[in-house]
């Protein structure tokens, strides 16, 4: 299997993206969460362009990595100066990294007017920093900046900056598609071309502005290039970069091109999900291969089909990339699905059998009433156990009250609940406040039920969505109200619907505790 390079710079390249903004504390956590996933380059950021990037390689430098080489970002000396003297050369040399990577012009158009300087100039720049940066001991990745526009261009010129840069000690060329509009079949040409002009090894570094980073990467490699550049989850300027949880896998399962091992493979969904997490973004469900949706099945003749042979409706095993299987429950549901989930949690229901037909039925009337399962399983869990007669509730409520007292026009309102439950033969009658009547009842709830269930503290919301469903309806209009709730190992997700919002919100909060008194085996006083 062919070893392709994998570079990842989503700590400078990828913080650039709108809306992102790392710690150090973020940058080194997820540098070393590349390392130990096995990366060959992790790109920590710009040296001396501000005070987060100097303490980032002040910290890294005392860090023992495992495989990863660690670079450090700038570009070629200033026109007219001597590289000894560029100040921007010398803080890479300062951040004490292993690997400099350096980025110069490789379009004609981009050396007259951006740097508007010669392009004799040009190349002695590109030619000068390289050479410094390895009279230092240094390993220099050479970015040819708007590589493939400079081909488009001026094919020579593109390719004369190739050569000056291996000539100069570049380890690695590194082919640019900078504005990220370039054709599969452009990249293609431009990137053979690059391979027989240099004896050194070719990368690509593929922006997303059209929709093809991922494909032009692939396409690159297929054309003879062995480094690829991108960003976890495809993190970037404007569109973003190309995104190496989809590079990676395409590569290593379809071309069959050696990128990290297989154990190491597995945990990509979790990188990704790690990732995400620390840039504050919200996780994107249908991001190929480590998406919560790209493995999530919906339709009974899909899964039918699938329970015989998951190839069916499945390019490759979820597994693999750290993903899983899921199977929907909705109205278009058929008894496949029914089947196929209540075997996860160890049910067995026969195709045919009267308890099948009636939990069909029932998720159908529930769905036609506003219920949505498919981002509430432990819903669906907890009904399809009360269906069948599976299912003892942890409690039995007596009443409750919320009471909202607004004393000044422009001060916040106090809300106030009263819950009375039942656990056994213990009566519990609490009252809490709350910032609004959800989160009230969700503490007063807990009160009540902390002494019979301690481990109730271990639960905690994550997140509360509301949604009308007929907004014709104006203030009488349906609720559905959708809680995440976690245990601090795993998420799951409720439903509640009703046209007062606050028995919506309860529903969904009850199935929310109970579910997680359910994964937690626990003895009622």
């Amino acid at each position: 299997m062919a070893k392709v390079e994998i570079y990842d710079t989503t700590l400078r390249d990828g913080a650039q993206g709108e809306g992102i903004s790392f710690s150090v504390e973020d940058k080194l956590k997820i540098a070393r969460r590349l390392d130990q996933m096995g990366f060959d380059y992790i790109e920590g950021g710009w040296p001396g362009s501000n005070p987060k990037d100097n303490e980032f390689f002040q910290r890294a430098r005392k860090i023992k990595w495992q495989h990863a080489k660690l670079a450090a970002f700038g570009s070629t000396r200033r026109a007219g100066t001597k590289a000894s003297e560029d100040a921007n050369l010398q803080t890479i040399l300062d951040a004490g990294v292993k690997v400099a990577a350096i980025v110069g012009k490789s379009w004609d158009f981009h050396v007259t007017n951006a740097l508007q300087t010669t392009l004799a100039e040009n190349l002695a720049m590109v030619s000068d920093s390289i050479a410094f940066l390895s009279a230092h001991g240094l390993e220099v990745v050479f970015d040819a900046e708007h590589f493939f526009d400079g081909y488009k261009a001026n094919p020579a010129y593109a390719l004369k900056v190739l050569e000056t840069a291996a000539k100069a000690g570049a380890r690695v060329v590194v082919l640019c598609d900078t504005n990220g509009g370039t054709l599969p079949w452009e990249i293609e040409v431009a990137t053979q071309a690059a391979v027989k002009a240099v004896d050194v090894r070719v990368g690509v570094h593929i922006h997303n502005d059209a929709g093809l980073a991922v494909a032009n990467s692939l396409v690159a490699i297929n054309a003879g290039a062995t480094h690829v550049q991108g960003t976890v989850n495809g993190y970037g300027e404007r569109c973003g970069n190309a995104d190496l949880c989809s590079v990676i896998p395409n590569l290593q399962l379809k071309a069959h091109k050696e990128c990290l091992s297989k154990a190491n493979l597995e945990q990509l969904t979790r990188l990704s999900n790690y990732v995400s997490e620390l840039a504050n973004q919200i996780p994107n469900d249908k991001q190929p291969f480590v998406g919560k949706s790209v493995f999530s099945h919906k339709g009974g003749l899909h899964v039918s089909a699938l329970m015989k042979h998951p190839e069916t409706y499945e390019h490759i095993e979820p597994e693999l990339v750290g993903n899983r299987r899921r199977v929907l429950i909705s109205e278009l549901s058929g008894a496949s699905n029914i089947a196929y989930k209540a075997k996860e949690y160890d049910i067995d229901l026969e195709h045919g059998s009267p308890a099948l037909r009636s939990v069909v039925e029932v998720i159908k009337d529930l769905e036609y009433q506003g219920y949505h399962f498919e981002g509430a399983e432990a819903s669906f869990e907890i009904m399809l156990k009360k269906s069948l007669g599976l299912y003892t509730p942890f409690f039995d409520l007596e009443g409750l009250r919320v009471i909202i007292e607004k004393r000044q026009g422009e001060a916040e309102p106090i809300t106030e609940a009263t819950v009375k439950v039942q656990v056994g033969d213990l009566t519990s009658h609490t009252v809490a406040e709350g910032n609004g009547p959800v989160n009230a009842l969700d503490n007063a709830l807990r009160k009540a039920l902390e002494e019979a269930y301690p481990q109730v503290q271990n639960i905690r919301l994550t997140d509360y969505k509301v949604r009308v469903l007929n907004e014709r309806r104006g203030t009488e209009a349906k609720v559905r109200v959708l809680i995440e709730s976690t245990d601090g190992v795993q998420t799951w997700g409720t439903v509640g619907v009703s046209t007062n919002l606050i028995e919506a919100s309860w529903r969904a909060l009850v199935d929310s505790i109970e579910y997680g008194l359910m994964r937690m085996p626990v003895i009622a006083s």
